[in-house]
């Protein structure tokens, strides 16, 4: 079935999706697993989903009716389809209110790397904080429990709240925190000559309401609790991920005849009367309103989509707390590119993202600059089996000596660090909610040079279930 049907018959979808009967959730709870563990909680999660109705999977599965090849390219999570894109425009209110409007997320992962690794080396298994589990410890890593979906007809929204194992404390102590938190209101209006989605969003993380996935909460290679697994780990923008939770934002956006998609919003500290949804999590102040643009050209064929587009943020960060007398001023540009194929039993997904941040430091007028790309290529045949291949680089000028990459943050590693890389992946998918993945990141550089860089070579095996 070519998935892009779902996109053609939206309307009629809408009046014929009903909803489905509640599923008993499953609550056990572990603080460190071993792979017995492991073994007996992924077999436990298999057995009860692969004895449900296949559309009565976790919270928007159970609202429209539909499986997580619908919204998901190949069933593989998080990359959205065009239903799914169009699914998240809509404000999650596609279908009908349900009876359970959550569902419970859990991530098992097994991480190697040697054990010289530097603690500040994307790869390591130190990577997070102290905290993390060291070589090849099988471990219950995170825990999320997702809430919201359809509110009234132009109102809903996902809320996440998450459970983090390893908090980068001393030892294992967790801790749970206010995780990814987007709310639409939108409209779709269709006639004759047009076909336009518009609306208003509220969030508290730059780019998580963005449905190509390019930054943020959603970026490439997500897989909770990966720390150390090469493209996760690289994220010093805060355009990706480096005021998430930390900053709320709203704003306006529209999208045109499936051509033209156009954003504007603006961010502020996350705190007072927000503080809600940056609860327990470090925080970053920022001074003022900060603006977030974002543009996309799409356009379908067939059975391939394709899209490219712009985002642009500038945000002023307070050095220490609100008051300080020195801000600097980030200003984040993007460019990405995103190709998909969908017919069943293949789906092909090509993207890449090119981002450039500029840090004009107050107080001495020094300035840095910061480049990430990052590109994957992904394959999933039947929406059981899959491989993925992605590259990364990152680097930055002298001054920015928190960067992650560098060897660690002192004034005597001032210099040009990043690290470069590739990550190769292999997973299976059971059942259309559990994912099992191998990933090996191979690093070709590290604190800008190639000596010793495979040194920081990590293995990572997870299993990643929903419902």
């Amino acid at each position: 079935m070519n998935i892009l049907n779902w996109n053609k018959n939206f309307n009629r979808l809408r009046e014929a999706v009903s909803t489905q009967a509640p599923v008993e959730l499953w609550r056990t709870a572990a603080q460190k697993a071993t792979w017995q563990g492991v073994s007996i909680a992924l077999l436990a999660t298999v057995s009860t989903v692969a004895s449900m109705d296949a559309a009565a999977v976790p919270l928007f599965a159970r609202q429209t009716g539909q499986n997580c090849q619908a919204c998901h390219a190949g069933g593989q999570f998080p990359e959205l389809t065009p239903y799914g894109r169009m699914f998240k425009l809509t404000g999650y209110t596609l279908g009908q209110r349900t009876s359970m409007p959550v569902a419970l997320m859990a991530v098992f992962t097994s991480t190697s790397a040697p054990t010289n690794s530097s603690p500040n080396v994307p790869g390591s298994p130190q990577v997070g904080g102290v905290g993390t589990p060291n070589n090849g410890t099988p471990t219950f890593a995170t825990a999320s429990l997702f809430a919201g979906g359809k509110l009234t007809d132009s109102i809903g929204m996902l809320a996440q709240y998450s459970f983090d194992n390893y908090a980068g404390d001393t030892g294992q102590s967790g801790r749970m925190f206010s995780d990814n938190t987007d709310i639409r209101y939108a409209k779709h209006i269709i006639n004759n000559q047009t076909d336009l989605i518009f609306g208003f969003d509220a969030n508290n993380n730059p780019g998580v309401e963005d449905v190509w996935n390019s930054s943020g909460a959603w970026g490439y290679n997500v897989v909770p609790g990966s720390a150390g697994a090469g493209p996760s780990a690289l994220q010093p923008l805060l355009l990706s991920q480096g005021l998430g939770q930390q900053a709320v934002g709203a704003g306006a956006y529209m999208y045109w005849n499936k051509t033209l998609y156009a954003e504007l919003s603006g961010y502020r500290t996350g705190d007072g009367v927000f503080s809600f949804l940056t609860h327990n999590y470090g925080q970053t102040y920022i001074q003022g309103t900060n603006p977030y643009v974002r543009l996309a050209l799409t356009h379908d064929w067939g059975t391939s989509n394709a899209m490219v587009g712009y985002t642009y943020f500038d945000a002023n960060v307070y050095e220490g707390a609100v008051g300080s007398s020195l801000v600097d001023e980030h200003r984040d540009n993007m460019v990405d590119f995103q190709y998909q194929y969908l017919l069943d039993p293949s789906v092909v997904t090509v993207e890449m993202a090119d981002a450039n941040e500029q840090i004009f430091y107050g107080g001495g007028g020094a300035t840095d600059t910061i480049n990430t790309f990052r590109a994957k290529a992904s394959y999933t045949y039947q929406a059981h089996y899959g491989a993925s291949l992605s590259y990364f680089n990152a680097s930055n000028t002298a001054n920015n000596t928190s960067f992650q990459g560098c060897a660690d943050g002192t004034a005597g590693n001032v210099g040009q660090c990043g690290a470069e890389g590739w990550t190769p992946e292999v997973y299976f998918m059971p059942v259309q909610n559990v994912r099992i993945g191998l990933q090996y990141t191979m690093f070709s550089t590290v604190n800008g040079t190639t000596l010793n860089a495979s040194q920081n070579n990590t293995t990572m095996l997870y299993a990643w279930t929903a419902f």
